[in-house]
């Protein structure tokens, strides 16, 4: 097989299953060694699952008559220009859903996510983890041999006093942490944290919550897992490809130990 340079639209190719089987270890060799494509892939597998969420409660229904006109060109022809447009524009959105979002739009991140704000945060979560987590060098902003600085900077841009979770009796020793924006003017703490073999998960913090809820999440594509909680104003969730109740059993003890940071 000849090798060749992949791109943004391959991997919207791959989502809809139009990548050709004899590329695909080849593209998954390249998404392996570029992590900002795979941090895209990893954003248009979960906006797709939002995508679905949004439009669970339709997909199933039988699409309209009067819908199936407009798409068939069998509308009557007294119907002003005007409102065909507009139906023409429901039928297409109704059609699109219902055909399983073919042809998946490319610059999907501009599209507003239709799922809650558990979803929105495990999305987010998930991303930055699956961005930063492979890096070696630039994984983190502040180390955690700074950790007293890392804590306090944090704090003051999350507006959370934050809590670095002391992990070691889970096997996680703390790497260090950035600052990355969440949701509309917002701002998130990503904490990373590594075990003796290499293995990687994430604490993702934001303030910016009004719900509450807990659960967990992956994409519709695989990949890591968060365990998520939003409750008192703030969110988190912990991301990680451990098995689920070893991811499980470390996110009540870095939970439990965020809120009493938090709650001090």
């Amino acid at each position: 097989m000849t090798r060749r340079d992949f791109s943004e639209r391959d991997i919207h190719m791959a989502l809809d299953g139009e990548l050709p089987g004899e590329e695909r270890m080849a593209y998954d060799a390249w998404l392996e060694a570029n992590p900002e494509m795979k941090a895209k892939s990893a954003r248009y597998v979960a906006d797709r699952a939002a995508m679905r969420a949004a439009f669970a409660g339709v997909m199933d229904e039988p699409v309209p008559a009067r819908l199936r006109q407009v798409v068939l060109g069998e509308a009557p022809a007294k119907a002003s220009a005007l409102r065909s447009r507009w139906w023409l524009s429901a039928a297409a959105a109704v059609m699109l859903a219902v055909g399983g979002l073919g042809g998946y739009v490319a610059g999907v991140d501009s599209i507003a996510r239709g799922g809650g704000d558990d979803d929105q945060l495990a999305e987010q979560a998930i991303a930055a983890h699956v961005t930063y987590a492979a890096e070696k060098r630039h994984a983190v902003e502040v180390p955690a041999s700074d950790k007293d600085h890392l804590q306090t900077w944090l704090s003051n841009r999350v507006g959370l006093k934050l809590v670095a979770p002391d992990l070691a009796a889970e096997g996680f020793q703390l790497v260090g942490g950035r600052l990355l924006p969440a949701g509309e003017q917002g701002k998130a703490a990503m904490l990373l944290y590594e075990d003796a073999k290499g293995e990687r998960i994430s604490l993702f913090v934001t303030a910016d919550s009004s719900a509450t809820s807990k659960g967990t999440y992956t994409a519709e594509g695989g990949g890591p897992e968060a365990v998520y909680w939003l409750d008192k104003g703030y969110a988190c969730a912990v991301v990680g490809s451990l098995p689920p109740e070893r991811l499980s059993d470390v996110a009540k003890s870095a939970y439990g130990q965020l809120v009493a940071g938090i709650s001090s």
